[in-house]
């Protein structure tokens, strides 16, 4: 039910729809655990938290998909969106910075499910170096290089201090990494062509506060 015309370049799709998509995914995922077998853009916009324009102007940048007046196959969209994000294989990925929140990701198996295997562990404590968690041995941060070449590493998530950050990334980049998550509390400089996803905690829930500040203010106000 689903047709996929002409193919558009990743270069052509926006960086809010790109971050869409993997909303869309879920909520597709969900639909399909609940065994639905076609949505409508109303139906998913309500799912995504957005609306039906939004969703089909989105779906617009990834070929010609869906069927007027029937929406969208659950199974084939999924399909689709799952090979537009590069994730219908398994993509190894390292993790830098093994204190709490790296290591409360070993033990995160959605990762998994959405196309990414941790395979490597790198710290530059000592004293954290040869610990085994999940099947893996925490290594040297010197050691990245080798172990990127050695286990196909695409992907890294940074984990480690604010100042130490800089100094992780640039041993990740010179070791070929394209693509990075960062969780540490700072923008870090990397050449044109690695991307870098910055995970900022503290600045989502400052946002979330500024939202309850506002509702806070817009009841005094009544």
């Amino acid at each position: 039910m689903t047709h996929v015309a002409n193919e558009h370049s990743e270069r052509d799709v926006p960086a809010m729809t790109v971050q869409r998509i993997p909303l869309y995914l879920r909520c597709l995922l969900e639909a399909q655990g609940e065994r639905l077998t076609v949505l409508n853009s109303k139906q998913l916009g309500d799912r995504a938290g957005t609306n039906a324009a939004q969703v089909r102007k989105d779906l617009s940048h990834l070929g010609e998909l869906g069927t007027r007046g029937i929406g969208y196959d659950v199974d084939d969209l999924v399909v689709h969106l799952m090979r537009r994000l590069g994730i219908t294989e398994s993509r190894s990925a390292a993790l830098v910075g093994f204190g709490r929140l790296g290591s409360a990701f070993l033990g995160y198996q959605g990762f998994a499910a959405r196309g990414v295997r941790i395979v490597a562990v790198f710290d530059t404590d000592p004293d954290k170096v040869g610990t085994e968690i999940e099947g893996l041995i925490v290594t040297s941060i010197d050691d990245i290089a080798d172990a990127v070449e050695r286990e196909g590493i695409e992907l890294a998530i940074l984990t480690v201090p604010a100042a130490s950050a800089q100094k992780a990334c640039d041993a990740l980049v010179a070791s070929g990494i394209k693509a990075i998550l960062n969780f540490a509390p700072c923008t870090l400089t990397v050449p044109d062509d690695v991307s870098v996803r910055q995970a900022d905690v503290a600045a989502d829930l400052q946002i979330l506060s500024f939202h309850l500040n506002r509702a806070s203010s817009e009841g005094y106000s009544r």
